[in-house]
């Protein structure tokens, strides 16, 4: 995993070992983010900046600590999440502190807090953000100002859900989209743009989604063209017509001319297990023609909203959350429906609105996608969830502990690489994803020995084992075992 090498690295490589700093990591072994092996390094933090990698016997330091049997890695970038809500409900950011992750992307999969006022309750899956109380920013501007003012613990970088601005622009959900409607969403999606948003994201697989078209998704997605942006898409299908989705996929990012990003990657259902040959080809091939990335959460079960069309017994449906009856949470469906003496199709429509975990994916189509070397890691929690997947605490020392040291599935530092590096690079993080001088003091140390999940499907919310200390901006926001308390995070605004 490591070399010996304490040769100096400094933002000015003929300076002298600074002699004095705020933080310095001493005999700790740097995987610096960019998949190299890792060395056996000092670090020095000032000023909530990296300023020196090497040998730093000389260096004095407020908080010396000793790093010894650690790693010191960049701070983990979650790639998709749904924390638009949660950096401000809950902006000690808890469940991804825990797992060393300092920047989270949210507005994934169609669905963002803004731009858009509710006056009831917005339709599924907006619905996972909140109620209509938190639908209160008209302007992505108001969103991202709102963050600034009262920061998270975590960074964010901030994506517009297309089902966001169909639900502003439109009364009827269930159709494409008018040119004028079209055109309105294309006002909004341009002024969030503006403001700092990352790009866009679409969640076609959605009814609140689904009725689009392809071309009205171009239309919008042109607005992102001469490097504006990202198309981020949770493809309209992701099981028997997987492959067709693709096919829709490649085509918005080949007309628009925009770098396309497929959301947590997968196969779904038995008879499609193994078709991860199939779209790694399709992918892979594609990469040589145009712009694209993927990312994955490495779990074999799903969640969303509670879909009764997938309650009728093809697989084990888990209920996370539910309005009407709220004592069902943490309970199968078909426990469920024994009780209530019906169907579980049934059971599941009397439950609504609700969240439910599917139990969907092959072990082996997770493992072949993770193994791919352009595949990004994003833990997909819904943080609002009564019962929540185990992602939301779990998916990056799962992928470190359990995918990296235990099955040798991909090395620590590639691991590593897919958290930091890889996605600073596709988001155009700038001093953010790497242990280098000048860069941004975004940080974890780690036990590479016993860093591991711990969350479960019965137990979903216990923190993972061997995250010992986090910087966010060269401040701790995780120490011994629970958070600080202290909200440096910024708003990462495009451009």
């Amino acid at each position: 995993m490591e070399n010996d090498g304490m040769s100096l690295v400094t933002s000015d490589p003929a300076a002298a070992p600074p002699a004095h700093c705020d933080i310095v990591f001493r005999h700790g072994t740097v995987i610096d983010g960019s998949g190299t092996p890792g060395i056996r390094a000092d670090v020095a933090v000032d000023g909530g900046k990296i300023v020196a990698v090497g040998d730093l016997a000389a260096t004095r330091a407020e908080w010396d600590i000793d790093a010894g049997n650690r790693v010191i890695a960049p701070g983990f970038i979650d790639v998709h999440t749904h924390d638009d809500r949660a950096m401000l409900s809950g902006p000690d950011m808890a469940p991804k502190v825990s797992q060393g992750v300092t920047t989270v992307v949210v507005g994934n999969c169609g669905f963002s807090l803004a731009p858009l006022t509710c006056h009831g309750r917005p339709p599924a899956p907006l619905d996972l953000l909140g109620d209509e109380t938190w639908f209160v920013y008209d302007s992505f501007g108001d969103y991202l100002d709102r963050l600034e003012a009262k920061p998270a613990a975590v960074n964010a970088v901030c994506l517009v859900g297309h089902m966001t601005l169909r639900v502003g622009a439109m009364d009827d959900l269930d159709r494409s989209a008018t040119e004028d409607e079209i055109a309105l969403m294309g006002e909004r999606l341009e002024q969030s743009l503006d403001a700092g948003a990352a790009g866009l994201s679409t969640g076609l697989h959605y009814p609140a989604g689904h009725a689009a078209s392809t071309e009205e998704v171009i239309a919008l997605t042109r607005r992102l063209a001469n490097n504006r942006g990202l198309y981020v898409t949770h493809m309209r299908n992701e099981a028997d017509d997987v492959e067709k989705s693709l096919v829709e996929t490649f085509r918005i990012g080949r007309e628009t001319g925009v770098p396309v990003l497929i959301s947590h990657h997968k196969v779904i259902g038995p008879a499609n297990f193994g078709r991860s040959v199939q779209t790694l080809a399709r992918i892979e091939q594609a990469m040589t023609e145009q712009d694209v990335s993927l990312d994955l959460y490495p779990y074999t079960a799903g969640s969303t909203v509670l879909d009764p069309g997938r309650c009728d017994g093809r697989m084990r449906v888990l209920v996370t959350w539910s309005v009407p009856f709220p004592e069902q949470t943490g309970r199968d469906i078909a426990d469920i429906a024994a009780d209530w003496h019906c169907p579980p199709v049934e059971a599941a429509k009397r439950l609504l609105p609700a969240g439910a975990i599917y139990f969907m994916l092959d072990e082996g189509d997770v493992q072949r996608i993770l193994h791919n070397p352009h595949t990004m890691i994003g833990s997909d929690g819904l943080p609002h969830d009564s019962h929540p997947h185990p992602r939301l605490w779990g998916t990056f020392p799962r992928v470190l502990g359990h995918y990296a040291r235990d099955l040798g599935l991909l090395s620590l530092e590639e691991a590593v690489h897919r958290m930091t590096g890889l996605p600073a690079g596709r988001f155009g993080l700038s001093e953010r994803g790497a242990i280098r001088p000048g860069y941004v003091a975004d940080m974890v140390m780690f036990d590479p020995l016993r860093v591991i999940d711990r969350s479960t499907y019965e137990d979903p919310t216990v923190p993972a084992d061997g995250i010992d200390l986090v910087l966010v901006d060269g401040t701790p926001v995780w120490q011994q075992g629970k958070t600080t308390g202290a909200r440096p995070g910024h708003v990462l605004r495009r451009g």
